[in-house]
C-alpha cells in the first residue's frame, strides 16, 4: 500500500517511499543504514548527537489570523512570520528532496471522537521507528482511507544559515503553520521533538473544542477507577503509573472529554537513567527488541550502562505499550476517580502527601511546581525552584488559564479527588537529606486509590495549609508523613519552609496581577 495524497507535500522527487514499515523491516534499515547499534538482547540503540533533550528556545509559531488571536505569546510560543515560514520549509524541502523517504500515517489520540490524523515524513530509519513506538498505528482499513489532518516534516540534517538574519535564536528550528496545518523540524536529532510537536497541536485543538488535554499519566483498577498522575521530567511519572496491580492508560500524554480519559500515544518514553529491574521490572522488562534507546552507554557487548550519565542525564527509551504486560488495550477510560500531583521537592520542605481541596488543586496545578538539582542540568549546583504552568507549560501554546479552566471543570463535574505528593527530598534538602523512597511512595498512592488515606487522622502543615495525615498503611515510619518531624535542625526548616512559600508566592502573581479572575492565591502558602 502506497499513501494517498504525495503530490502535496512538495518533496521533489522522492525515491523509495518506505510507508509505515514493519518493526523487521526498520530494524534491517537501522543496521544496514549504521544509525543504530543493538543492545546484547536485540534493542535498537541510538545516539542523537549533540541534542539529547528539546530545544525550546527554537520553537515558533507562524503569527498569522485567526490562530495567532488565541496563542498565548512569549519566550515560550515565539512568533515568526510568514516568509520566515516559507524560506525554512524550502529548506527543510530541499534537504528532504530527492532522498527515500519514510513516511508514517497514525494517529494522536485513541479516543475516536477527539483523534487527529497526522503524517511524518523523514529520511531516517531510527525516527520512523520511534514514531511508530510513539503513535496510534492505524488498522490497514484505517489507512486505507487515511486523511491527514497535519503534516510533520523531519528534516535533521537540514539547517538555518540564515537564522541571525531572521531574527531565530539559532540555526535550529522547530516551527509550526497551524493555518497550512504543518510543522517543520531542522537542525535537531532528538526524537523528543516529533513526540512533543504534537502533543504542542494537540493542546492547541482540544481546548479549542471544549475538551482537556494534559502532560499526564493515567492507569485504570480492576474496577475501573481511573487515575491521573501530573508531573514534570523527573518526578515519577511513568513510574508510579507504571504498577503491576493497574492497567496503564498512558505514561505521559492524555485527554479528557465528554467520555473519560484516553491516551494521546500509543507507546511510553522513559527516562532510564539508573534504571534496574528491581525497582521499575516493567519498565526494565519493556527494553526489547521493537524498543528504542537513546543516548545510553553499552560495552562492545551490547550490554548497557544504565548508570553511566557520560553522554547525558536524559537517557530515554521508548517502546510500544504493547510491550507494557498490564496495559489498557483500549487506551481509554472513563472519567478520574483520583488526580496526583506529583512534585520532586529538592528543598525538603513538602509533605510526602497531602490532600487538596479544590481551590488548592486549582492553584498548585497553575503553579506546576517541582525542583532541579545538581548534575541535572549544565550550570546547576544547587536546589533551583522551577514553575511550570499546569505540569507542562513548555507545550502549551494557549494560556494556562485555559487549561486551568476546563480542569476546575472537569473537578467540579465529577466529584475527582486530588492530592499532591512529593518524591522528593525527606529529612533535609538535596545533599542534606535523602530522596523519598520509592516504598514509601508507594504506600502514598496505594492510600489514595484504595480510598485508605480519607480514613487518616489529618494535621495542617503550617504555612502552606496542606492537610497531611498523621498515619498511613504501608508507610515505614509515619513520622515521614510531615516534614518537618525529620529535619533534625526545626529552625532550619521553617526558615526553608518560608523561603520556598516565598517563591510560590512570587511566582503566582503572574496570575494575579491586573487580574482577579484566576485568583486562586489564597489556597496557597501565606507568610
Amino acid at each position: 500500500m502506497q499513501p494517498k495524497g504525495l503530490e502535496k507535500l512538495g518533496v521533489r522527487n522522492i525515491g523509495k517511499v518506505i510507508y509505515n514499515p514493519d518493526y523487521a523491516t526498520l530494524a534491517e534499515d537501522e543496521k544496514v543504514r549504521g544509525e543504530c547499534r543493538f543492545s546484547d538482547n536485540g534493542t535498537a540503540m541510538v545516539d542523537t548527537g549533540e541534542f539529547t533533550g528539546r530545544s525550546p528556545k527554537d520553537k515558533y509559531f507562524v503569527d498569522q489570523p485567526p490562530s495567532n488571536e488565541h496563542i498565548a505569546w512569549g519566550s515560550v510560543n515565539q512568533p515568526i512570520t510568514p516568509e520566515v515560514y516559507e524560506e525554512l520549509r524550502a529548506i527543510a524541502m530541499e534537504q528532504l528532496s530527492g532522498k527515500d523517504l519514510y513516511i508514517i500515517d497514525a494517529f494522536a489520540g485513541a479516543s475516536p471522537s477527539s483523534r487527529k490524523a497526522i503524517r511524518f515524513v523523514t529520511e531516517i530509519a531510527w525516527q520512523a521507528h520511534f514514531i511508530e513506538n510513539m503513535f496510534i498505528m492505524p488498522t490497514e482499513e484505517e489507512l486505507e482511507n487515511f486523511e491527514p489532518d497535519f503534516v510533520l516534516y523531519n528534516a535533521c540534517k537540514a539547517t538555518n544559515p540564515n537564522f541571525k538574519e531572521h531574527g531565530l535564536n539559532s540555526e535550529v528550528f522547530v516551527a509550526f503553520n497551524i493555518e497550512k496545518n504543518e510543522a517543520i523540524i531542522g537542525g535537531t536529532w532528538y526524537g523528543g521533538e516529533i513526540k512533543k510537536g504534537i502533543f504542542t497541536m494537540m493542546n492547541y485543538w482540544l481546548p479549542l473544542e471544549g475538551k482537556l488535554s494534559m502532560h499526564c499519566s493515567a492507569n485504570i483498577g480492576k474496577e475501573g477507577d481511573v487515575c491521573l498522575f501530573f508531573g514534570l521530567s523527573g518526578t515519577g511519572k511513568t513510574t508510579l503509573s507504571t504498577d503491576p496491580n493497574r492497567r496503564l492508560i498512558g505514561d505521559d500524554e492524555h485527554g479528557w472529554d465528554d467520555n473519560g480519559v484516553f491516551n494521546f500515544e500509543g507507546g511510553c518514553y522513559a527516562k532510564v537513567i539508573n534504571l534496574d529491574a528491581e525497582s521499575e521490572p516493567e519498565i526494565y522488562n519493556a527494553i526489547r527488541p521493537g524498543a528504542l534507546l537513546e543516548n545510553v552507554v553499552a560495552d562492545e557487548a551490547g550490554r548497557v550502562d544504565y548508570s553511566d550519565a557520560s553522554k547525558t542525564e536524559n537517557t530515554r527509551v521508548s517502546y510500544p505499550i504493547e510491550h507494557i504486560d498490564n496495559h489498557e488495550c483500549t487506551l481509554m477510560g472513563g472519567h478520574p476517580k483520583n488526580i496526583i500531583f506529583l512534585t520532586a521537592d529538592a528543598f525538603g520542605v513538602l509533605p510526602p502527601v497531602s490532600k487538596l481541596t479544590k481551590e488548592q488543586a486549582m492553584y498548585y496545578f497553575l503553579s506546576g511546581y517541582t525542583a532541579k538539582v545538581a548534575g541535572t542540568e549544565r550550570g546547576i549546583t544547587k536546589p533551583v525552584a522551577t514553575f511550570s504552568a499546569c505540569f507542562g507549560e513548555a507545550f502549551l501554546p494557549l494560556h494556562p488559564t485555559v487549561y486551568a479552566e476546563l480542569l476546575g471543570k472537569k473537578i467540579e463535574e465529577h466529584d475527582v479527588n486530588v492530592y499532591l505528593v512529593n518524591t522528593g527530598w525527606t529529612g533535609g534538602p538535596y545533599g542534606v537529606g535523602k530522596r523519598m523512597s520509592i516504598k514509601d511512595t508507594r504506600a502514598c498512592i496505594n492510600g489514595i486509590l484504595n480510598g485508605s488515606i480519607n480514613d487518616a487522622e489529618f494535621e495542617t502543615l503550617p504555612v502552606f495549609n496542606l492537610q497531611i495525615p498523621k498515619t498511613l498503611e504501608g508507610v515505614a515510619d509515619n513520622t515521614v508523613l510531615n516534614p518537618r518531624n525529620t529535619w533534625e535542625d526545626k529552625v532550619a526548616y521553617d526558615e526553608q519552609l518560608r523561603k520556598l512559600a516565598a517563591m510560590f508566592i512570587e511566582n503566582f502573581r503572574r496570575y494575579t496581577e491586573g487580574s482577579d479572575q484566576f485568583d486562586y492565591s489564597a489556597a496557597g502558602p501565606r507568610l
